[in-house]
C-alpha cells in the first residue's frame, strides 16, 4: 500500500466529499477489510476539526452466516441499537462516508425472498435517515476500497496481491487521487461537470429518446420543472459535498409514468451480494411490464416487486462513453465505479433535489409533479458506444449524445 496516496484519497474524501465542517461528527460505514483506510480518514478528520469519528462496520461473511442460517424473525426488523446510531447521528446533523468494496457476489445462494425481506425492514426503519441523505439535510458520500474479494472479481487472472494493487491503482486514478494536487483537480473537474450541467438546464427538454444497437429504444419523458444536477450537491444549511467518488455524471428525474419502449443493460449489476447479467426491461407509462435476465432473474423480481414504486423509476443519467472509468476498459461489477462509466437509470425513488423546489416538498407533492417514491434505489447501466441520446423540446430535436458521447 501507498501510504502518501491513501493519504491523499483519505484528503479528498473528507476535504471533497463529505467536506467536513469543524465541529461535526463524521459517521463511517465500512467493511472490516477497509480497516486501513478509515483508520488514515479518521486521523485526517480529526486533523481537520471533527468533533468525533463514528464507525459502523460491517462484515459480508457473517451477514451472509445470518441469511442462511437466522431464523425468519430476524429479518423482519433492525436491532434496535442500530436503528439509534443512525438516526441519533442524521438528527445531530453529521456528515456520513460510505464505504463499498465487498465481493460483488458474496451473497450468491442466498434466498433473494430473505434478502428482499431484510431490505424492507432496514429502510423502514431507517426511514428518516434515507429521507435526510436523500433530500440532501447532511451531507454524504459514497466512496470504495480495493480488497481481496473485489479485486480478485475483478482481475480473474491476478493472485490476490498482484489483483488488490491493480484495485488501488484504479481508484486513485478515477478518483485523481494519484495528481499532485488531487484536491484542486477536484474542484476544476466540478466545475467541468457543471458547465454541461447549464447548459442541460437551460434546454428545458420534454422527453429524451435513447437508442443503442444492442435494443434500446426508449423514450424518456422528464418533468416540468426538472433540474439536472451533477459534480457537487448543497445541504440546505448551503454545505457543498460530493455525494459519489469517483463521480462523472449528470442526473436528473424522469416523469414517474412517462417512460415507454425497450431499454437493455450495457454492464453486469451487483445487488444484494448478487451478479444480475444481460437483463431488459419493457417499459409502458413509467412501468416495466416485462424483464427478462441472463442471469439473476430471481433478483430481478424481489426488486421491483418491493414497492409499489419499484418497478417505476427515479434517475436518467448522462455519462460520456469517452470518460477516464469507461477509459479503463474494466468492468468493476460494482455500481460506483460503472454507473460513472456509463449512462444509466436508477430503478425506485427520485432526488427530490431533481425538480424546482423539490426539497421543500412531502411525499405527495412530490409524486404530484411527476417524481417516482419507493424505498430503492438501484442504478444500472445503459451506455454503449453507439448511443444515441436525443432531447426533444416542443417537437424540435436536438441531438445530446453522439456514439456514447456529448455533442452539446
Amino acid at each position: 500500500m501507498n501510504n502518501e496516496l491513501l493519504n491523499k484519497y483519505g484528503q479528498i474524501l473528507v476535504m471533497n466529499g463529505i467536506n467536513l465542517q469543524k465541529g461535526q461528527t463524521l459517521v463511517i460505514s465500512s467493511p472490516i477489510q477497509s480497516a486501513e483506510l478509515v483508520r488514515e480518514i479518521s486521523k485526517i478528520a480529526y486533523e481537520n476539526g471533527a468533533k468525533d469519528v463514528a464507525i459502523f462496520w460491517k462484515d459480508a461473511l457473517s451477514s451472509k452466516i445470518r441469511f442462511l442460517h437466522g431464523q425468519d424473525f430476524l429479518f423482519d426488523t433492525i436491532p434496535s441499537w442500530q436503528k439509534e446510531f443512525f438516526l441519533s447521528y442524521v438528527r445531530e446533523g453529521a456528515a456520513f462516508l460510505s464505504i463499498t468494496g465487498t465481493d460483488p457476489s458474496i451473497m450468491k445462494g442466498v434466498d433473494p425472498k430473505r434478502m428482499q425481506q431484510y431490505s424492507k425492514a432496514y429502510n423502514r426503519e431507517l426511514k428518516e435517515y434515507r429521507d435526510k441523505a436523500m433530500n440532501n439535510e447532511v451531507s454524504w458520500c459514497v466512496a470504495a476500497c480495493a480488497t481481496k474479494g473485489w479485486a480478485t472479481k475483478v482481475y480473474p487472472d491476478m493472485d490476490e496481491k498482484d489483483a488488490v494493487v491493480e484495485m488501488w491503482e484504479s481508484i486513485f486514478i478515477a478518483t485523481r487521487a494519484n495528481l499532485n494536487n488531487p484536491v484542486k483537480a477536484w474542484e476544476n473537474h466540478i466545475s467541468k461537470l457543471k458547465e454541461k450541467m447549464k447548459i442541460l438546464n437551460s434546454k428545458k427538454f420534454d422527453y429524451l429518446h435513447f437508442k443503442a444497437s444492442n435494443g434500446t429504444d426508449l423514450k424518456v419523458e422528464l418533468p416540468k420543472g426538472h433540474i439536472w444536477a451533477g459534480g457537487s450537491e448543497k445541504t440546505k444549511s448551503g454545505q457543498e459535498f460530493i455525494a459519489n467518488m469517483p463521480t462523472e455524471e449528470i442526473f436528473t428525474a424522469p416523469k414517474k409514468d412517462g417512460i415507454n419502449g425497450k431499454v437493455v443493460s450495457s454492464m453486469p449489476l451487483s445487488f444484494n451480494g448478487n451478479l444480475i447479467e444481460e437483463f431488459e426491461f419493457e417499459i409502458k407509462d413509467g412501468k416495466i411490464v416485462s424483464f427478462d435476465a441472463k442471469e439473476g432473474y430471481d433478483q430481478i423480481k424481489e426488486l421491483i416487486s418491493t414497492d409499489e414504486g419499484a418497478s417505476y423509476f427515479g434517475e436518467v443519467a448522462l455519462v460520456e462513453y469517452d470518460s477516464p472509468i469507461s477509459n479503463m476498459n474494466t468492468i468493476f461489477f460494482n455500481t460506483l465505479f460503472d454507473e460513472n462509466a456509463s449512462c444509466h437509470l436508477a430503478i425506485g425513488k427520485a432526488y427530490p433535489m431533481t425538480i424546482k423546489d423539490g426539497q421543500e416538498m412531502d411525499k405527495e407533492e412530490l409524486l404530484e409533479k411527476g417524481l417516482n417514491d419507493s424505498i430503492v434505489h438501484v442504478d444500472f447501466m445503459i451506455g454503449t458506444n453507439d448511443l444515441t441520446v436525443e432531447g426533444y423540446i416542443n417537437g424540435k430535436k436536438q441531438i445530446i449524445m453522439e456514439k456514447g458521447d456529448f455533442v452539446i
